[in-house]
């Protein structure tokens, strides 16, 4: 491999594995550099302006957030992450704010349940943690989590709905970051019901 090469695998190995067209040309190699590496298939194309480099294990939610960078894991995909549940998300849950033009991401991506959140609360609960295959990726926290599952209890799956807040309980909940999460959606009153049931 030659020196412009290990440059571009050495972009993507801080960036999850992938690497965007406007990190190769800002670290000053061209776009005719891209199109020779993937012609010869020592880049792969995944999607539009993404590449990643030969023989790379591509993470997929590495790969959303990276094609989205307001992209924030939650509901059930973020439940399954944290252990909440053993039931093995079919979709990927993702919480935008309202107003963020995902139309692409959504075109390319038919296994995503998009869910927008009101800007107010959206920062709230955001958290790093390692996807299933080692990258790190931003979802909601445990607490936020069951405040989406309780506020949005009717559309959601009665087994992961109970599953969820059960495990929740059974392992060193932060009961105080709980019921602060509760009061800012106003859920303050069903959260403490679940805590004397449990």
């Amino acid at each position: 491999m030659d020196e412009i090469y290990n440059k571009i695998e050495s972009i993507a190995a801080k960036s999850n594995g992938f690497v965007r067209t406007s990190q190769i040309e800002t670290a000053g190699i061209g776009r005719g550099v891209i199109k020779k590496y993937v012609e010869s298939g020592l880049l792969e194309r995944v999607r539009k302006g993404i590449f990643v480099p030969l023989n790379a294990d591509i993470d997929e939610f590495a790969l959303l957030q990276v094609q989205c960078s307001s992209l924030v894991f939650s509901y059930g995909t973020a439940l399954y992450i944290w252990g909440l549940t053993d039931i093995i998300p079919h979709t990927f849950d993702i919480s935008v704010p309202q107003g963020e033009n995902i139309s692409r991401l959504l075109r390319d991506n038919q296994k995503i349940k998009a869910h927008y959140v009101m800007k107010s609360f959206y920062d709230l609960g955001i958290t790093e943690t390692q996807s299933p295959q080692g990258a790190v990726i931003r979802l909601y926290d445990k607490e936020r989590c069951l405040c989406d599952l309780i506020k949005d209890r009717n559309r959601i799956e009665k087994q992961l709905y109970v599953q969820a807040i059960k495990d929740y309980f059974k392992c060193r909940p932060d009961v105080r970051k709980l019921i602060k999460y509760g009061k800012v959606f106003g859920i303050e009153e069903k959260i403490r019901t679940y805590m004397e049931v449990l």
